[in-house]
Protein backbone atom coordinates (compact mmCIF):
# COMPACT_ATOMS: atom_id res chain seq x y z
CA UNK A 1 0.00 0.00 0.00
CA UNK A 2 1.18 3.37 -1.01
CA UNK A 3 1.62 5.24 2.24
CA UNK A 4 0.51 9.03 2.41
CA UNK A 5 4.06 10.99 3.62
CA UNK A 6 3.76 12.36 6.50
CA UNK A 7 5.78 15.60 5.95
CA UNK A 8 3.68 16.44 3.12
CA UNK A 9 0.07 16.11 5.19
CA UNK A 10 0.74 18.96 7.85
CA UNK A 11 -1.46 21.56 7.14
CA UNK A 12 1.50 23.97 5.89
CA UNK A 13 2.65 21.70 3.71
CA UNK A 14 -0.05 20.24 1.74
CA UNK A 15 -1.51 24.11 1.69
CA UNK A 16 1.56 25.02 -0.28
CA UNK A 17 1.52 21.74 -2.07
CA UNK A 18 -1.82 22.65 -3.48
CA UNK A 19 -0.10 25.85 -5.78
CA UNK A 20 1.42 23.20 -8.00
CA UNK A 21 -2.39 21.52 -9.08
CA UNK A 22 -4.30 24.98 -8.60
CA UNK A 23 -1.21 26.97 -9.94
CA UNK A 24 -2.10 27.10 -13.68
CA UNK A 25 -5.92 28.05 -12.74
CA UNK A 26 -5.05 31.27 -14.75
CA UNK A 27 -3.85 30.69 -19.11
CA UNK A 28 0.02 30.06 -19.51
CA UNK A 29 -0.24 31.99 -22.66
CA UNK A 30 2.09 34.72 -21.95
CA UNK A 31 4.54 31.47 -20.87
CA UNK A 32 7.03 31.82 -23.37
CA UNK A 33 7.45 35.42 -22.75
CA UNK A 34 7.86 35.50 -19.25
CA UNK A 35 10.39 34.28 -17.58
CA UNK A 36 9.77 31.08 -14.86
CA UNK A 37 10.41 32.90 -11.64
CA UNK A 38 7.80 36.15 -13.02
CA UNK A 39 5.41 33.41 -13.91
CA UNK A 40 5.33 31.62 -10.48
CA UNK A 41 4.72 34.59 -8.76
CA UNK A 42 1.64 36.02 -11.06
CA UNK A 43 0.44 32.26 -11.29
CA UNK A 44 0.28 31.85 -7.25
CA UNK A 45 -0.89 35.14 -6.76
CA UNK A 46 -3.90 34.68 -9.13
CA UNK A 47 -4.56 30.97 -8.11
CA UNK A 48 -4.62 32.42 -4.50
CA UNK A 49 -7.29 35.09 -4.99
CA UNK A 50 -9.02 32.39 -7.26
CA UNK A 51 -8.86 29.80 -4.92
CA UNK A 52 -10.56 32.48 -2.21
CA UNK A 53 -13.79 33.41 -4.48
CA UNK A 54 -14.52 29.44 -5.23
CA UNK A 55 -16.78 27.88 -2.42
CA UNK A 56 -16.68 24.29 -4.03
CA UNK A 57 -12.45 24.50 -4.28
CA UNK A 58 -11.92 25.87 -0.09
CA UNK A 59 -14.42 22.97 0.69
CA UNK A 60 -12.14 20.54 -0.59
CA UNK A 61 -14.53 19.65 -3.24
CA UNK A 62 -12.76 16.70 -5.20
CA UNK A 63 -14.62 16.54 -8.35
CA UNK A 64 -14.19 20.05 -9.12
CA UNK A 65 -10.59 20.62 -7.77
CA UNK A 66 -10.18 17.24 -10.62
CA UNK A 67 -11.52 19.30 -13.54
CA UNK A 68 -9.81 22.17 -12.83
CA UNK A 69 -6.79 19.60 -12.57
CA UNK A 70 -7.77 18.14 -15.85
CA UNK A 71 -8.48 21.14 -17.70
CA UNK A 72 -6.16 23.85 -16.63
CA UNK A 73 -2.84 22.33 -15.32
CA UNK A 74 -2.02 19.01 -16.90
CA UNK A 75 -1.29 20.70 -20.00
CA UNK A 76 1.19 22.90 -18.46
CA UNK A 77 2.99 20.32 -16.04
CA UNK A 78 5.49 17.71 -17.58
CA UNK A 79 3.25 14.89 -15.58
CA UNK A 80 4.65 12.37 -17.67
CA UNK A 81 8.09 13.39 -16.63
CA UNK A 82 7.18 13.29 -13.07
CA UNK A 83 5.51 10.19 -13.15
CA UNK A 84 8.63 8.48 -14.93
CA UNK A 85 11.05 9.84 -12.51
CA UNK A 86 8.76 8.50 -9.58
CA UNK A 87 8.77 5.12 -10.99
CA UNK A 88 12.32 4.76 -11.66
CA UNK A 89 13.76 2.33 -14.51
CA UNK A 90 10.60 0.24 -14.73
CA UNK A 91 8.93 3.03 -16.27
CA UNK A 92 10.86 2.56 -19.67
CA UNK A 93 9.72 -1.92 -19.46
CA UNK A 94 5.92 -0.49 -19.13
CA UNK A 95 3.76 -0.73 -21.84
CA UNK A 96 1.59 2.28 -23.06
CA UNK A 97 -1.32 1.55 -21.67
CA UNK A 98 0.30 0.82 -17.97
CA UNK A 99 2.03 4.35 -18.48
CA UNK A 100 -1.43 5.82 -18.79
CA UNK A 101 -2.60 3.90 -15.79
CA UNK A 102 0.34 5.26 -13.51
CA UNK A 103 -0.23 8.29 -14.65
CA UNK A 104 -3.82 8.26 -14.17
CA UNK A 105 -3.64 6.48 -10.80
CA UNK A 106 -0.58 9.05 -9.49
CA UNK A 107 -2.77 12.03 -10.57
CA UNK A 108 -5.66 11.02 -8.25
CA UNK A 109 -3.50 10.60 -5.70
CA UNK A 110 -1.92 13.98 -5.37
CA UNK A 111 -4.97 15.34 -5.90
CA UNK A 112 -7.05 13.82 -3.18
CA UNK A 113 -4.36 13.94 -0.81
CA UNK A 114 -4.09 18.23 -1.13
CA UNK A 115 -7.54 18.61 -1.99
CA UNK A 116 -8.46 19.14 1.27
CA UNK A 117 -5.66 21.80 2.17
CA UNK A 118 -7.20 24.28 0.38
CA UNK A 119 -9.79 24.86 3.24
CA UNK A 120 -6.43 26.78 4.68
CA UNK A 121 -6.21 29.31 2.55
CA UNK A 122 -6.77 32.83 4.04
CA UNK A 123 -4.15 35.24 4.47
CA UNK A 124 -1.23 33.40 2.60
CA UNK A 125 0.99 35.28 0.14
CA UNK A 126 4.29 34.17 -1.85
CA UNK A 127 7.54 35.59 -1.99
CA UNK A 128 9.39 34.01 -5.28
CA UNK A 129 13.58 34.41 -4.34
CA UNK A 130 15.59 35.61 -6.93
CA UNK A 131 16.44 33.46 -9.95
CA UNK A 132 19.79 32.82 -10.57
CA UNK A 133 19.91 31.04 -14.21
CA UNK A 134 21.12 32.29 -17.98
CA UNK A 135 18.76 32.94 -20.65
CA UNK A 136 20.04 29.40 -22.38
CA UNK A 137 18.83 27.51 -19.43
CA UNK A 138 16.91 24.65 -20.14
CA UNK A 139 16.00 23.74 -16.72
CA UNK A 140 15.55 25.59 -13.20
CA UNK A 141 14.82 26.13 -9.87
CA UNK A 142 12.40 28.46 -8.76
CA UNK A 143 12.42 29.21 -5.20
CA UNK A 144 9.45 30.60 -3.32
CA UNK A 145 8.08 31.17 0.32
CA UNK A 146 4.87 30.90 1.67
CA UNK A 147 3.99 33.32 4.17
CA UNK A 148 0.79 33.61 6.64
CA UNK A 149 0.53 34.28 10.19
CA UNK A 150 2.30 30.89 11.12
CA UNK A 151 5.52 29.72 9.84
CA UNK A 152 6.75 30.48 6.75
CA UNK A 153 6.76 27.26 3.94
CA UNK A 154 9.67 26.66 1.16
CA UNK A 155 7.88 25.41 -1.79
CA UNK A 156 10.33 25.34 -4.80
CA UNK A 157 9.39 24.30 -8.16
CA UNK A 158 11.79 22.40 -10.48
CA UNK A 159 11.01 23.48 -14.48
CA UNK A 160 11.83 23.25 -17.54
CA UNK A 161 12.13 24.71 -21.12
CA UNK A 162 9.53 23.20 -23.52
CA UNK A 163 10.61 23.51 -27.39
CA UNK A 164 8.31 23.44 -30.54
CA UNK A 165 4.81 23.87 -29.72
CA UNK A 166 3.75 24.49 -26.44
CA UNK A 167 6.29 25.79 -25.71
CA UNK A 168 7.37 27.45 -22.32
CA UNK A 169 8.16 26.17 -19.06
CA UNK A 170 6.66 23.74 -17.26
CA UNK A 171 6.85 22.14 -13.80
CA UNK A 172 8.16 18.70 -13.36
CA UNK A 173 8.13 18.66 -9.57
CA UNK A 174 8.44 20.68 -6.54
CA UNK A 175 9.83 20.42 -3.06
CA UNK A 176 7.84 21.53 -0.03
CA UNK A 177 9.82 21.90 3.22
CA UNK A 178 12.91 20.42 1.99
CA UNK A 179 11.67 17.39 0.54
CA UNK A 180 11.20 16.48 -3.16
CA UNK A 181 7.82 15.27 -3.80
CA UNK A 182 9.45 12.86 -6.50
CA UNK A 183 12.30 11.56 -3.98
CA UNK A 184 9.35 11.35 -1.59
CA UNK A 185 7.32 9.00 -3.98
CA UNK A 186 10.11 7.09 -5.32
CA UNK A 187 11.13 4.26 -2.80
CA UNK A 188 7.32 3.89 -1.86
CA UNK A 189 7.23 2.67 -5.20
CA UNK A 190 10.21 1.10 -5.50
CA UNK A 191 8.68 -1.19 -2.38
CA UNK A 192 5.96 -2.39 -4.98
CA UNK A 193 7.94 -2.70 -8.19
CA UNK A 194 10.39 -4.87 -6.15
CA UNK A 195 7.31 -7.45 -5.33
CA UNK A 196 5.56 -7.32 -8.31
CA UNK A 197 6.64 -5.32 -11.27
CA UNK A 198 4.51 -2.17 -12.51
CA UNK A 199 0.97 -4.26 -12.12
CA UNK A 200 1.61 -4.21 -8.75
CA UNK A 201 2.37 -0.67 -8.40
CA UNK A 202 -0.60 -0.14 -10.46
CA UNK A 203 -2.19 -1.72 -8.19
CA UNK A 204 -1.33 -0.13 -4.76
CA UNK A 205 -1.94 3.46 -6.12
CA UNK A 206 -5.54 1.79 -6.98
CA UNK A 207 -6.22 0.54 -3.99
CA UNK A 208 -5.18 3.92 -2.17
CA UNK A 209 -7.62 5.97 -4.20
CA UNK A 210 -10.31 3.66 -3.46
CA UNK A 211 -9.86 4.33 0.12
CA UNK A 212 -9.62 7.63 -0.25
CA UNK A 213 -13.24 8.15 -1.70
CA UNK A 214 -14.38 5.96 0.49
CA UNK A 215 -12.96 8.07 3.65
CA UNK A 216 -14.39 11.17 1.35
CA UNK A 217 -17.89 9.71 1.06
CA UNK A 218 -18.04 8.92 4.87
CA UNK A 219 -17.64 12.76 5.06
Amino acid sequence: MIATPRRLVVKSAALAATLLWMGAAAPWAQAAEESPDAMIQRLSDEVLSTIRSDKSLQNGDVERVMAVVDSKIMPNVNFTRMTASATGPSWRKATPEQKQRLQTEFKHLLVRTYAGALKQVSDQTVEVKPLRSAPTDKEVVVRTVVKSKGEPVQLDYRMERTPGHGSGWKIYDLNVLGVWLVDNYRPQFAQQLNSGGVDALIKSLSERNQTNVAKGSKG
